[in-house]
């Protein structure tokens, strides 16, 4: 992905490395044995008797529907295999045994109970919030083409001058930035690139080279928050507030943007403050030296106008009418017919986060067209339960998954689960402001997880600069997630209460 990005040598590094990870002979004999652990339980709950869920009226796909998300849920955990390949093996298992295009003698209607609509689970590949994503995508390779975000970069970074400690101030925020609207891994390379002559300067023997490594991807990590294509877990949200058969908030890009880019700002001086104060300067001055020229071409100012009317677009679209969604398809169009995107830049579009996104949206069709999650809300009291604990204890179980696994499966596997229960819950969440408060609330956790090197792709690009210790890493994330927890839900409680959202 993004080879013509600056810093794809990290990723590729990156990526090589866990590549020979996974696939190392010692990793083979864990792999199966944690395969064999999935189809052991995902086949006991496919062939258990229908009344041992305690669910009424279960019917034979909807038990079907149980053991593909447990399925999906392990197999992400344990990370078998690629996130990516497991939302993938999602879809096809519910196309061929819970669908209306299934193996007839697995989907006969008359034994196994209604069945899913097979263009409904197919089209889950094209549901808007994945055309959000390539808008995205396809900004930030047109930026990467014409040199523009270096240039930015470059610009940007120069009102912060030559103090060490307000150098440290501008990386973080012009990554926030960055990653606000690209990809928060190619941000994160990115930004590390741009730091390399950085780090020949400092002495050794100082903690600025720490602390400089650590704000990449402790920006990069805050900054997608603050806005729906910022990070995968925030168009998932996005599409469960906006469903048209669910939520149906209507909940725009600027609506997002106008509460959540406040947060990711103040979260950012935060950890300057924080970043600062444990990794101190020796070396109290630093010269910048960013290499790379944009092109001075007609594709270039094609590029600088059509992202300026793009994120004009996103923040009016309730004035304009046109949808985030929609809006993401006009770079596109126009990139296309204008020779700026070529069919070789398509290549650089990650299809594996495409992926991963569909097949988290497929298993919230299937816990909902099928009625499970509708039976499920019946035979559990979720109302009786307190509203804030709902709260605390999905934020914090999200908190602690997305410490391991990728935020984005944690997110597929929290949101439509979540979705039908508070929607159930009906007024009974009003105290916390709201389902909104709930999902939104997700959507920060995950953000906020950032504890280990595994815990995000821009956590181990910074990691493998070896400037960086994992205890490091440990202490700076856990403060800073605790901080963003905090802050974050507590500004959700009180625009929620307020009737902001």
């Amino acid at each position: 992905m993004f080879k013509i990005f600056p810093g794809f040598h990290l990723l590729e590094a990156y990526h090589k490395n866990r590549h020979a990870q996974k696939y190392h002979p010692s990793a083979w004999t864990k792999k199966l044995l944690k395969l064999a652990f999935v189809l052991i339980v995902t086949l006991t709950l496919w062939n258990l008797p229908s009344d041992s869920f305690g669910i009424e009226g279960l019917t034979v796909v909807q038990q079907r529907v149980i053991a593909i998300f447990a399925f999906a849920t392990l197999m992400w955990v344990l990370e078998v295999v690629s996130s990516w390949a497991t939302s993938l093996a999602i879809i096809v298992l519910m196309l061929l045994f819970t669908s209306d295009s299934g193996i007839n003698f697995m989907t006969d209607k008359e034994v196994v109970g209604p069945l899913l609509s097979h263009k409904s689970i197919m089209a889950t590949f094209a549901d808007p919030v994945i055309m959000l994503f390539i808008g995205g995508f396809v900004l930030a390779i047109a930026a990467s083409k014409t040199g523009l975000d270096a240039v930015l970069a470059k610009v940007l970074l120069k009102p912060f001058g030559t103090k060490s400690e307000n150098v440290l101030l501008g990386f973080l925020l012009i990554t926030g930035l960055f990653s606000m609207f690209v990809s928060n891994t190619a941000t994160a390379a990115m930004m590390l690139a741009f730091l390399t002559p950085v780090f020949k300067q400092l002495p050794p023997e100082g903690k600025g080279r720490i602390a400089l490594a650590m704000s990449i991807p402790v920006a990069a990590n805050l900054g997608g928050m603050a806005t729906p294509i910022g990070t995968p877990p925030n168009t998932i949200a996005l599409k469960y507030l906006n469903d048209p058969e669910g939520l149906n908030m209507a909940l725009g890009f600027g609506e997002w943007m106008a509460f959540m880019a406040p947060l990711t700002i103040a979260l950012l001086f935060i950890s300057w403050f924080i970043i600062k104060s444990i990794f101190p300067f020796s070396q109290k001055t630093i010269q910048l030296e960013i290499e790379g020229e944009m092109k001075k071409d007609r594709q270039t100012y094609i590029v600088i106008v059509t992202f300026i009317v793009t994120v004009l677009l996103w923040l009016t679209d309730k004035l304009t009418g046109i949808n985030s969604y929609t809006v993401a398809m006009v770079p596109v169009a126009v990139f296309a017919l204008t020779g700026v995107l070529t069919k070789y830049d398509l290549e650089e579009i990650n299809w594996s986060v495409l992926w991963m996104v569909a097949g988290g949206f497929a298993l919230g069709y299937g816990l909902n067209a099928s009625g499970l999650a509708a039976n499920a809300v019946k035979s559990i009291p979720f109302a009786e339960w307190s509203p804030l604990l709902i709260l605390i204890v999905s934020g914090l179980v999200c908190y602690m998954l997305s410490n391991f696994i990728s935020n984005s499966a944690t997110a597929a596997l929290l949101m439509p689960i979540l979705a039908v229960v508070c929607t159930a819950m009906g007024d009974t969440l009003g105290s916390i402001g709201g389902t909104a408060t709930v999902l939104i609330g997700i959507a920060i956790a995950a953000s906020s997880a950032m504890v280990l090197p595994i815990s995000t792709p821009p956590n181990a690009l910074a990691f493998s600069t070896n400037y960086i210790k994992q205890n490091d890493m440990v202490k700076i994330g856990l403060i800073m997630g605790v901080i963003s927890l905090v802050i974050g839900y507590t500004m959700l409680y009180f625009i929620g209460k307020a009737g902001l959202l």
